[in-house]
């Protein structure tokens, strides 16, 4: 067993002002995010540049919170928020879904590339490679708030975490900041930058949104569900249970730009 560091979620505390180790990797994970997708952008790792990227960043902020908030109130705790309808605007005290703030970002997007007239699956790539930057910085601060843990274990790597009880728990949010994260970031990178699937628009997109679904439905086998959740059937989590469309999603995203781009090779 490894012994959980037990960092302070809160980083600085100003009176009642606190900067909390949560907020800080939204934060770096927008800033991160931004500059590489900007570098991508610049190097164009799709058919063509988005000209306008730099104006989208605030859309994807909005759409990020929004989302990631809505989604939390709707998939994971609506009960509680439908009575206390004030505690659903407390973002700052935690309480963001991924599969909401994706379905964020991708309204936000679709109304930004309307308005603005640029191709959509160029944007979609873009953040693509972007967004898993965002993920490794989350979970790490996840595990940094001994929050989201895994399931009971003998591991030998198995931590007890403060909130968990006394029994040795899987560091879950670390293998999601692994796969999620550091390893999808990877891949992408490998694809946009030495693969010809780069020429064709949506690839990257349904390769992130597919790789994400697999990571979650994985790690979801060994992070504890959420207790006033639990299972909803079969052993199926509510992250499973969001990430299986996901997958399909992914998946059809990849064969039809793959297959519209095959069209548009010269016979």
């Amino acid at each position: 067993m490894i012994e959980y560091p037990n960092i302070d979620p809160v980083l600085i505390e100003i009176g009642p002002l606190a900067i909390r180790w949560y907020s800080i990797a939204y934060v770096l994970g927008i800033v991160f995010g931004g500059i590489y997708a900007d570098w991508l952008n610049k190097k164009a790792p799709v058919q063509k540049n988005l000209k306008v990227f730099d104006d989208f960043m605030m859309w994807a902020i909005i759409g990020i919170i929004i989302g990631g908030r809505f989604g939390y109130v709707l998939f994971y705790n609506f009960e509680y928020y439908i009575v206390n309808i004030t505690e659903a605007m407390k973002i700052w005290q935690g309480g963001m879904s991924f599969h909401g703030g994706f379905l964020g970002v991708v309204v936000a997007s679709v109304i930004f590339c309307k308005k603005n007239k640029v191709n959509l699956w160029v944007l979609f790539d873009l953040l693509a490679c972007a967004a898993p930057i965002g993920l490794l910085f989350g979970r790490i601060a996840n595990f940094i708030n001994g929050e989201l843990y895994g399931r009971v274990t003998d591991v030998s790597w198995a931590m007890v975490f403060p909130a968990g009880g006394p029994e040795p728990r899987h560091p879950s949010q670390l293998y999601e900041a692994f796969l999620e994260g550091l390893v999808l970031l990877v891949v992408l990178f490998f694809v946009a930058n030495y693969t010809k699937l780069k020429q064709m628009p949506g690839v990257l997109a349904g390769i992130f949104v597919s790789g994400y679904a697999i990571s979650r439905i994985i790690v979801e086998n060994y992070r504890e569900p959420d207790e006033h959740i639990g299972f909803l059937f079969m052993q199926i989590t509510t992250g499973q249970a969001l990430s299986f469309p996901m997958l399909a999603i992914g998946l059809l995203v990849i064969a039809y730009s793959y297959k519209v781009a095959k069209k548009k090779e010269p016979q």
